[in-house]
């Protein structure tokens, strides 16, 4: 019809996630790892790109991780084709299915060099959608494409949005100039695309200006912006700088390692700075083992990463398990120029901006005029290698001030003034610091070293200073600092005179030594009823005094089974609540589930005294047949393993009969299958069908995107009478806990229920 037509090559998300936990009991296990990826995607896209593909679409998107390996998949051709890369939310919150809200997501993958739109698809409908739309249009700095589903999916598994209902609400996020590409993804026919098309004909795409500062990004986004002060990087999340974490990082407690982070989070870190290079440990393997603990504990994941390593295999280890927009720490040009490009092409391919430290060939730059000549040099080979200004950070070596030593007297002030000319002729560039580095003479006097740390960043800052990695609870307000210390410390830091080091050492010499300040603590919840504390423990994935509640609630309801069936499932039961209503992601959940896993190890022993039987439930779970999505279904095997179950997870697409057969081979006392897409909803059916005509009698729970409450009574009931709803994974392990309990209460309220389902559907 004398219209140009492009042909764009699918590539969806696989079924895997590199963020999530494949196994509840080993955090840092994941089925396949960030290389695997980049293969499967490259083979695809490779074949895509022969085909005759003019464009890759990376749609469907859920895991940033995952997607960071295509964009590097696709990198790796040689000759890459123009991308679009589509996320989906999990609920109206909008964010992924890994937790990201979606500009964080939009973070991690911006650096695709030939990314030229970013937009939402599948998930809901366009007008339950509309506001992530304008969130989006807001902070992307490419073209915005949307392509929502015709609704969500009724009782029966059909799409109602008509095509004139969606075309209308397309045509107004249109007319606000919020779109560049539209279209219609599941439930749309060739009506909607019809109507949708008629619909924003003639107006005019959106229009969008390219990004004016670094922004990183962990689940959430955070920008780099002065005008906001400086961000703060977490220091006590490095070996070299802290003796109990490295401590903990050799012992491989991570739980403890862990609340280091978090404590740095509370104390105002937007970013933390993790370094594993401790010559007695392999640092890439506790680098990647510690950044996947921290994708399951939303409270840290929220945050930024800044990988510090000196060793170019513990960087990439780190690149690798980073979802979000990170901070490489450090490249220089100590090696030469073709080294220092080649790390940097490779950091930048990778999703990561990078701290390029004042060094070259000849060594460290101390003095001023050897910091901006090496930052000028480093940025002109960048920024000439394809390397944005923006994703530059220049470190120009915070050195160690009131050492008594003469050469060391100008360290400060050189610092500052570097970072003022770097910001001042250097375009783009952004600037950062060790500010730990500045005290060590006074090592064991935490009052004078926190106030040095506090006058410092307060003049830098100033000067335009980006970021600094500082301890957040060594700092203190600069007002607050006593007038004469504050007095001592700016002597020392702009070198005033030749007796400012004697004034300060004096000073200090003359103050008691408070030790290195507590980390933060846990909520005390000492005067809560026990069963309370359980609970709120479950709840909030709180394994601290953990064993203490769980036996003292043992002794006050006298039995495991009761503290099972009371508090430990009433706190599964909000963390359902909490998931279902949005307010709490998946990796909360599995950290919820880790919790309960271990109250009821503690237990074990006493339900062996109590004479409860010590064999475990059989619980027998799939993917129906046509279908290829397991996320929902993996975590629900982690929640029900955590809960007491032995699963068997026979993985996706797997047909009516060898789930059956699987099921009487191992004894199955429940039978859990999952589908995302409509289809499987008759795949269902067929079991349902199957089972009563094996004469079965094991219960059914069936879940996942497609399944619902009112399909299962109308449409699966009537086929077999033992089939329930589990609607997402905390609430099929307390149904499944239920049922073992008391079968035959369980089925009566839950035939009751369907038949009042029934009953309304009947009635309209």
């Amino acid at each position: 019809a004398g219209r140009k037509v492009y042909v764009a090559g699918s590539v969806g998300p696989t079924g895997k996630s590199l963020t999530l936990a494949s196994d509840a009991s080993d955090p840092a296990f994941r089925q396949y790892g960030f290389d695997d990826f980049v293969e499967a995607y490259r083979e695809e896209m490779e074949a895509l790109v022969r085909g005759g593909a003019d464009l890759i679409l990376l749609e469907t998107c859920f895991d940033a991780l995952n997607a960071k390996a295509a964009i590097y998949a696709l990198d790796l051709l040689g000759n890459p084709l123009p991308l679009i890369v589509s996320a989906t939310v999990s609920d109206r919150s909008g964010r992924t299915l890994t937790g990201q809200t979606l500009e964080a997501f939009y973070r991690s993958v911006e650096h695709a060099p030939t990314l030229c739109a970013f937009g939402i698809n599948c998930a809901l409908g366009a007008g339950m959608m509309a506001p992530l739309v304008s969130e989006t249009a807001g902070f992307a700095g490419h073209a915005v494409s949307f392509y929502p589903n015709a609704g969500i999916p009724d009782e029966l598994g059909r799409y109602n949005d008509s095509p004139d209902a969606m075309a209308a609400v397309i045509r107004g996020l249109a007319e606000r100039g919020l779109l560049n590409i539209v279209g219609g993804c599941c439930g749309t026919t060739p009506e909607h695309i019809k109507a949708i098309a008629g619909a924003v004909k003639g107006l005019k795409p959106r229009r969008w200006t390219p990004r004016e500062r670094l922004t990183v990004s962990g689940l959430e986004a955070f920008p780099i912006d002065r005008s906001r002060n400086f961000t703060n990087i977490g220091e006590r999340t490095n070996v070299a700088g802290s003796r109990k974490f490295a401590s903990l990082v050799a012992e491989d407690n991570y739980d403890e390692a862990l609340r280091i982070a978090a404590a740095q989070i509370e104390g105002g870190a937007s970013v933390i700075d993790i370094n594993m290079d401790d010559p007695m440990v392999d640092s890439s393997e506790k680098m990647r083992t510690f950044l996947r603990h921290i994708s399951g504990e939303p409270a840290i994941a929220r945050a930024a990463v800044m990988i510090d390593s000196s060793h170019w295999d513990t960087i990439l280890e780190g690149l690798k398990n980073t979802p979000g927009k990170c901070i490489v720490n450090s490249i220089s040009l100590k090696e030469g120029e073709e080294e220092f490009i080649r790390k940097a092409r490779t950091i930048h391919a990778l999703g990561g901006a990078m701290v390029v430290m004042a060094f070259d060939e000849e060594g460290q730059a101390v003095t001023f005029a050897r910091k901006i000549q090496i930052c000028e040099r480093s940025y002109r080979l960048l920024t000439a290698a394809g390397i944005p200004p923006l994703d530059i950070v220049f470190d120009v070596n915070v050195l160690s001030i009131g050492t008594g030593i003469d050469e060391h007297a100008r360290f400060g002030v050189d610092f500052i003034e570097a970072v003022r000319w770097v910001k001042g002729n250097l375009p783009g560039a952004l600037t950062s610091g060790g500010i730990s580095n500045l005290s060590f003479a006074f090592r064991g006097n935490n009052p004078v070293r926190e106030a040095m740390h506090s006058v410092f960043l307060y003049h830098a800052v100033k000067a335009g200073l980006d970021m600094a990695i500082v301890n957040p609870q060594m700092l203190q307000i600069y007002d607050d600092i006593e007038p004469g210390l504050r007095q001592a410390v700016e002597d020392v830091v702009f070198d005033t005179d030749k007796d400012a080091t004697s004034r300060l050492v004096s000073l200090a010499s003359s103050m008691v030594s408070s030790g290195e300040r507590p980390a933060a603590q846990a909520v005390e919840q000492k005067d809560a009823d026990p069963e309370e504390r359980l609970k709120t423990a479950l709840v909030k994935g709180l394994s601290q005094n953990l064993k203490e509640d769980t036996l003292e609630c043992l002794e006050k309801l006298g039995s495991a089974v009761a503290v099972i069936e009371g508090p430990l499932m009433s706190g599964m039961e909000k963390v359902g609540e909490l998931f279902g209503d949005g307010r709490m992601f998946l990796p909360q959940v599995v950290k919820s589930a880790r919790v309960m896993r271990e109250a009821v190890a503690v237990l074990e022993p006493f339900m062996e005294r109590d004479g409860s039987s010590s064999d475990k439930p059989k619980f027998l779970i799939a993917t129906v047949q046509g279908d290829v999505h397991d996320i929902g279904k993996n975590i629900t095997a982690i929640v029900l393993t955590c809960s007491g179950f032995e699963v068997t997870d026979l993985g996706v697409m797997v047909p009516a009969s060898t789930l059956l057969d699987k099921a009487v081979e191992i004894g199955a006392d429940i039978i859990g299958v999952s589908g995302l897409i409509t289809p499987s909803l008759h795949r269902m059916e067929e079991i349902c069908r199957e089972m009563s005509a094996r004469g079965m009698d094991v219960p059914l729970f069936v879940g996942g995107a497609a399944a619902s409450a009112v399909h299962t009574a109308v449409k699966l009931a009537p086929l077999y009478p033992n089939v329930h709803y589990g609607p997402d994974a905390s609430a099929s392990a307390v149904m499944a806990k239920r049922y073992m309990q008391d079968p035959a209460g369980f089925m009566a309220a839950e035939a009751a229920q369907q038949e009042r389902l029934r009953a309304l559907r009947a009635a309209g």
